[in-house]
């Protein structure tokens, strides 16, 4: 039986101290805490120990991820949302904002800076302005396409280069920093939302 739920976007050591200090065994998180499989399990990285200290306090972990991205009102909806924008379609996980009428390119930055202090980004075609616009929350430049901008979390150098389309990027981590409130909202949990900060300063 859970005794009480902490919601998070990652699970690290100092979240699983934030659940062990409310004495709750369960913490579900957006992303997963394993990506790969392991053979044994020593604590050498904070995964394993992380997975130590899980085991060691008999905390379940639950994860959502790419469940919660593609899903009608997830991720990348919600982040949509929380600009002021309103999507018009799906394109798998990108999802779509085609606006009435086109904005600069200056007062698109201007609403992401409300959301993403580091912002960073490309405009390698020149525009002044935007009238479609992508988003795909997290890691998503695969998805830079046709539309005039793509707003994502993880832009590489090379992919920065070869833009031809204005693309904006606002952090892995603050494009998906809504998830848990999302996560409390979507499975009806009243648990508590962790205490995160982006591990970049």
């Amino acid at each position: 039986e859970a005794t009480g739920a902490l919601l998070c976007l990652d699970v690290t050591e100092a979240i699983l101290d934030e659940a062990i200090a409310l004495g709750y065994n369960l913490v579900i998180s957006h992303h997963p805490l394993i990506f790969k499989g392991y053979k044994s399990i020593t604590g050498k990285d904070y995964v394993e120990r992380c997975m130590l200290k899980a085991i060691k306090n008999d905390i379940v972990i639950y994860s959502a991820h790419t469940n919660l991205d593609i899903a009608e009102g997830g991720t990348t909806d919600t982040l949509i949302e929380k600009l002021g924008f309103k999507k018009t379609r799906n394109a798998g996980f990108q999802r779509i904002v085609e606006l009435e009428e086109p904005i600069t390119v200056e007062d698109l930055c201007n609403r992401l800076l409300t959301i993403s202090p580091r912002l960073r980004y490309v405009n390698n075609c020149g525009a002044k302005t935007v009238k479609t616009i992508g988003f795909c929350a997290g890691s998503g430049s695969e998805f830079i396409g046709d539309t005039d901008a793509f707003v994502t979390g993880d832009v590489k150098f090379h992919t920065a280069l070869d833009a031809k389309t204005v693309v904006f990027d606002i952090g892995h981590f603050e494009s998906e920093i809504f998830a848990p409130e999302l996560l409390r909202k979507i499975t009806g949990i009243e648990g508590v939302l962790a205490d995160e900060k982006s591990p970049f300063i």
